[in-house]
């Protein structure tokens, strides 16, 4: 049989006595307490005293219950936040996911207009040669342009490129906190778990 842990004390404890402070072990005095009255010969005085008995007894289970269910809401609301935190991390990682993709396909954009600025090089070269013609050098004066417009195209490119490796990056860094953050609460909460066990196991 293997050992049993924290989590499965807590939650038996819990089963029994409700938030730890022996509801169970309250009602069954209670309901023993309400048969001995109901049955035992008592004094008017005796009858009302333990009735007063009863009664606070009862109070204070009515108490422990709204004090669980306040709880039981609380984790509730929790859960719920987690549960948007881990939804907004979700769509931040798929948001990076489709920036990276786009950022691909940019470099690989930059790369063809590369080539083509080389090409084009090279066919200017090969048109040089022939200086005398008028065509040619209209061409020239095309492919001039051209390759202005082209090296235009590839800085905005750079720079869009720069930037959306910046803002993944600060992406990345705000995931990774966020990480951090739900690893803090998580670990918070186990310790007063912890801290909380010995104190129920007591009584």
């Amino acid at each position: 049989m293997g050992a049993v842990t924290d989590d499965e004390v807590i939650r038996k404890r819990l089963l029994i006595d409700g938030d730890g402070a022996g509801d169970d072990r309250k009602i069954n005095l209670l309901l023993k307490s309400f048969s001995k009255w109901c049955n035992s010969p008592l004094t008017p005085e005796e009858g009302f005293t333990q009735y007063q008995r009863m009664l606070g007894t009862l109070a204070q289970c009515e108490f422990s219950m709204g004090k669980t269910l306040m709880v039981y809401d609380m984790n509730l609301r929790e859960m719920e936040n987690y549960e948007k935190i881990y939804t907004d991390i979700e769509q931040n990682i798929t948001s990076a996911h489709e920036k990276i993709a786009e950022c691909k396909k940019e470099i690989l954009r930059a790369k063809r207009i590369r080539k083509n600025r080389q090409e084009y090089d090279a066919l200017a070269k090969v048109i040089q040669q022939h200086p005398d013609r008028h065509e040619t050098l209209k061409q020239l004066e095309a492919l001039d342009k051209e390759l202005q417009q082209l090296s235009h195209i590839k800085e905005n490119v750079d720079a869009k490129l720069e930037l959306r490796k910046k803002q993944f990056h600060v992406l990345l860094s705000t995931i990774q906190e966020l990480q951090q953050t739900l690893e803090n609460d998580e670990k918070s909460e186990n310790d007063d778990n912890n801290q909380g066990s010995p104190a129920g196991n007591s009584e």
